[in-house]
């Protein structure tokens, strides 16, 4: 029996692109990886996959017109697999195409329901480019899903994202202080 520790060493090294400490320790990987790929021909599957590890592998190592030819490819091969929008999304947006990586992300989301691993990475990706061009709510929104699935990172997202909980916090934080560091009372003469 592999414990929480040891899921979350498979789970950097299966999926590098994931933020670290999002394993689901209630979930194997291997469960969550067969979710996402049910109702796909095994060998066209299998030739899609070689191709999206050769695309992760090529960005990677910094070669991003190859990432894009092998993620192409795979997309071209089962266009309705969410997997490789996922991964296309990632070299787009270290090429510099966030708007590109947005509109796969949007198809990475729509084809695996929001669901599964490539659902909740796909998510979590999204909410992090909604976060960068300041658009908190849609981000705080796919946090909130993506934590749903099991994201600790997005969890601990969706709570900073949330106003209600900043409010909280700076109140609580500041009641801390003062009981710390209680002033002298001034009386009345």
């Amino acid at each position: 029996m592999s414990t929480e520790h040891d899921r979350a060493v498979l789970q950097a090294i299966f999926n590098p692109s994931c933020p670290l400490g999002d394993a689901d320790p209630t979930v194997s990987p291997e469960v969550e990886v067969e979710d996402d790929d049910k109702g796909f021909e095994a060998t066209r599957l299998t030739e899609v996959k070689a191709l999206e590890a050769q695309g992760v592998s090529a960005a990677e190592g910094g070669d991003l017109e190859a990432a894009l030819h092998h993620l192409n490819k795979a997309i071209l091969l089962l266009p309705t697999r969410a997997s490789a929008y996922n991964n296309r999304a990632q070299a787009l947006r270290l090429q510099g195409n966030t708007a590109g990586a947005l509109a796969d992300l949007d198809l990475a989301v729509t084809l695996s329901n929001g669901s599964g691993l490539t659902g909740r990475q796909a998510l979590v990706q999204r909410g992090l480019l909604l976060r960068l061009a300041q658009r908190d709510a849609d981000a705080r929104a796919d946090f909130e899903r993506a934590a749903a699935l099991g994201s600790e990172f997005a969890r601990h997202q969706a709570v900073a994202l949330n106003p209600y909980a900043a409010l909280c916090n700076r109140m609580l934080t500041e009641v801390l202080h003062q009981l710390r560091n209680p002033e002298v009372s001034h009386s009345c003469e």
